[in-house]
């Protein structure tokens, strides 16, 4: 797909930022971490950016409203047994929190008042940050969303998928069919836990990677296609579109 100008920042420069006036900003987030055999490291950032671009495009090209993707941040929080991989990174709470208030104070300075991110790992969670943030720059509008949980699976694919399934290895052969080795790919058989209650999800600890999956996959990709990823991307990032251009407004409580 063919991006405007002005509308990815990594691609960009101030020449044609400075022409344009920006509505919101979109953060995508993702982690540095194993995806079985046949995905690469930075999966999550890859799909969360490319979902971005294309939802910002949407939204400039259907609702007039502009915004700016930033770089991908890819530091994410792992699990034990997951952060003892080779070069799989571990970011702290307070790491991940220094990181966005560095960046909601320089947006907020400089006049963007609408920060979204776009969260593409599993173990990211974003929302007692966003409330501290919230309560030191409230003049901030500062959102979260998850984009793995903006559709779900059923109907696009055969196998559900948890880390390097069937979604994940989908998508990413849509966006850059490069970085894929199908053939490589493990089965990402997952060895639920002993304890009835935790699989019921009665409670929650996390998982010891290291005892969960041979692969460091959790779902079957063998059945994953380019086809059914582009037809995953492209509802959800009409959704996101749609969710940039609501919070664009910035006036969301009135009916």
């Amino acid at each position: 797909m063919q991006h405007n100008t002005g509308i990815d920042l990594s691609v960009e420069n101030y020449g044609n930022v400075k022409k344009n006036r920006y509505a919101y900003a979109a953060l995508p987030w993702g982690a540095t971490e194993p995806h079985n055999y046949h995905l690469p490291y930075l999966t999550d950032c890859y799909i969360a950016y490319a979902i971005a671009k294309d939802a910002a495009e949407k939204t400039f090209s259907r609702y007039a409203v502009r915004g700016m993707v930033l770089p991908f941040v890819a530091l994410g929080s792992q699990n034990p047994g997951q952060r003892d991989l080779p070069f799989c990174i571990h970011a702290r709470y307070e790491t991940q929190k220094s990181i966005l208030t560095d960046i909601v104070s320089s947006l907020n300075n400089q006049g963007i008042k609408t920060l979204i991110i776009l969260n593409g790992h599993g173990g990211n969670h974003f929302k007692n940050m966003i409330r501290d943030l919230t309560i030191d720059f409230p003049q901030m509008l500062i959102a979260n969303c998850d984009v793995f949980n903006v559709e779900p699976q059923t109907g696009y694919f055969e196998n559900p998928d948890d880390h390097a399934g069937e979604m994940e290895t989908s998508v990413i052969m849509h966006y850059y069919p490069e970085l894929v080795d199908l053939s490589a790919a493990g089965k990402g058989t997952l060895k639920p836990f002993s304890a009835k209650s935790l699989n019921e999800k009665t409670g929650w600890i996390p998982r010891d990677w290291s005892k969960v999956s041979d692969d460091t996959g959790i779902g079957n990709p063998e059945k994953s296609s380019a086809d059914k990823g582009k037809r995953y991307a492209e509802v959800v990032s009409d959704k996101i579109a749609e969710f940039f251009k609501d919070l664009s407004g910035r006036n969301i409580y009135d009916s």
